[in-house]
């Protein structure tokens, strides 16, 4: 009898360890993935992710992390594709399909034109003289910046010089709204008529890609476009707009969702001095550049307080 109890433990042992080693390697690859995705090498999150779906292939969050990977590998055929193959569908994964789709008519109907970090497309019959002008303002900008922050992106820059709206990007846009960046610098063709304005505009719009570049994640919109507007330096002499202080949650959001011309004033001009007292209290780019990578793993608040001793809403009393 003792034989048999035995026998029987050294096989309730043997499927426990079994079970261990497998959760133990399922956890490995999920720490693998993630760092992956963490430092954007997409070859390496696709082929963890597929794994992962091997092992629960009914997993929405994979799935849409895969057609996400995709996307950002500029697969857009596969990640349309994809998205089709799954029999069901949420916004993100909607918007992912759309967007893509937008992506492959852009590259099919726009002309191009290239350089070192850039891929520049433009509508209709745009002047040879203004595309390569782009060009080279943002070759200059790019290495401006690299040196600023100590980084280089890994992958190349995009940028769109539209003249329809059909170009200018997914979504509704306010009407005060002219460039943006949602993945691509998106430029109206008519700016480049005026050298003053589109110089800042491009430096303001790269410095969002690398952002984007830098952290793969969210940031604050008020760190976002703060930093972007003491990059370009265009509107650091602008006085104080009338007007009570915007609220902190309403500098936090996309601030592309005030349709009011003045708020939206007002949001940039305490966005760009709240990130001006950060950097008063620490100067060096490089290390707002570990600031922001910070805020994914320990939260906007509490990277806030290990890198500058301060909370957002104290940089908002600061400036009001």
């Amino acid at each position: 009898m003792s034989i048999l109890v035995a026998a029987f433990a050294v096989k309730v042992f043997l499927v426990k360890k079994g079970e261990k080693e497998a959760f133990d390697r399922h956890e490995a690859l999920v720490t693998e993935v993630t760092g992956c995705l963490e430092m954007a090498d997409w070859n390496c999150a696709e082929k963890g992710v597929r794994a992962l779906l091997a092992e629960t292939p009914d997993d929405r969050n994979l799935q849409l992390h895969l057609a996400g990977i995709l996307y950002e590998q500029e697969r857009y055929e596969d990640c349309r594709a994809y998205v089709e193959s799954l029999g069901y569908t949420s916004e993100d994964l909607k918007f992912l399909h759309e967007k893509s789709g937008a992506l492959l008519k852009e590259m099919a109907e726009l002309g191009i034109e290239r350089s070192m970090h850039f891929r520049v497309e433009f509508e209709g019959n745009l002047s040879k003289i203004d595309v390569m002008e782009a060009l080279a303002v943002l070759e200059v900008a790019y290495d401006s910046l690299c040196h600023l922050f100590d980084f280089r992106p890994e992958n190349k820059m995009h940028l769109v010089l539209y003249r329809s709206s059909e170009y200018q990007g997914m979504g509704p846009r306010p009407e005060w709204v002219g460039a943006i960046f949602d993945g691509k610098l998106r430029i109206p063709v008519g700016m480049m008529q005026y050298r003053e304005l589109y110089r800042p505009v491009l430096f303001h719009e790269l410095t969002h890609a690398f952002i984007r570049a830098m952290t793969r994640s969210h940031v604050p919109f008020w760190v976002n476009e703060g930093i972007a507007q003491v990059v370009d330096a265009s509107r650091t002499a602008l006085p104080r707009p009338e007007g009570a202080a915007p609220t902190l949650d309403a500098l936090t959001a996309p601030f592309v969702k005030e349709s009011r011309s003045d708020n939206a004033e007002r949001l940039y001009w305490y966005s760009q001095r709240m990130v001006e007292r950060l950097l008063a209290r620490n100067a060096s780019f490089v290390y707002f550049r570990d600031f922001i990578q910070s805020m994914h793993k320990m939260g906007d608040e509490e990277a806030l307080q290990k890198f500058y001793g301060v909370t957002a809403a104290q940089l908002l009393d600061e400036v009001r």
